[in-house]
């Protein structure tokens, strides 16, 4: 009998890594700022595991999380047009996280799922029209001969704010999405994966977001003069009373 452990372990080993180490539009890896910042980052760290660590923190706490000024263009959507701004939200910034890793030589790439019950505020639903919030971004590094997936959206301050477990990573294992508040209420799931990209697939996302969002779209998915954070203190959770 033939150990399907085994059979994966040669799949990994033979599948080709080279799309997932080279610069792409969006995950562009070879910005020479997204460099600067992965270098600085990672320092005299040799271990994979540790530097995918660490760009994860950095990534996750250092960019601010968001959704309130989301630039629905292609040049909005790249690496390093996050890393400029400082902010971004959940796909940017997996793209920036993805982009720091093939910086310093780690296959990565980025997936994508719908969830409800994400972190939001009274406003942004208003603004969106449901609690689903489709194409949600992460990223996956290929660390010790497995892909693992990390998702670095949320910041610890705004998760102070929202009253949530921030999501912590140690390379090896899946660090996905919250399922609880800090109250140990039901926070988010997944309802449906769309998969893994070796960039950003742009064209379909926008598609999705005109079908699913058209009020958001209609004002360029931008809500003047809000701040997320400062609103993250009003949030909506639909399964409070579960």
């Amino acid at each position: 009998m033939v150990d399907s452990t085994q059979i994966e372990n040669h799949s990994l080993s033979t599948q080709n890594l080279e799309p997932t180490l080279a610069p792409s539009f969006f995950i562009d890896s070879d910005n020479t700022a997204v460099q600067a910042f992965a270098d600085h980052v990672v320092g005299r760290s040799s271990d994979d595991i540790d530097r995918g660590v660490q760009l994860y923190y950095a990534v996750r706490d250092s960019i601010r999380y968001d959704p309130y000024d989301i630039n629905c263009t292609q040049e909005g959507f790249r690496a390093s047009a996050c890393l400029q701004r400082g902010r971004g939200f959940c796909i940017t910034k997996a793209a920036l996280l993805a982009a720091s890793a093939r910086a310093v030589d780690i296959p990565s790439r980025v997936g994508f799922g719908d969830v409800r019950n994400h972190l939001a505020t009274p406003r942004l639903i208003e603004l969106m029209g449901t609690d689903e919030f489709i194409f949600h971004g992460y990223t996956e590094l290929f660390l010790d001969g497995r892909w693992v997936k990390a998702t670095p959206a949320f910041n610890l301050s705004l998760c102070e704010r929202f009253g949530v477990r921030p999501l912590e990573f140690n390379g090896r294992e899946d660090s996905l999405f919250h399922p609880y508040d800090a109250a140990g209420r039901r926070h988010m799931e997944y309802i449906r994966q769309r998969g893994s990209y070796d960039d950003v697939p742009f064209e379909e996302i926008m598609a999705a977001f005109r079908r699913f969002y058209p009020k958001a779209m209609e004002s360029g998915f931008r809500l003047q003069g809000a701040d997320f954070e400062r609103d993250a203190g009003q949030t909506t959770n639909s399964t409070e009373d579960e």
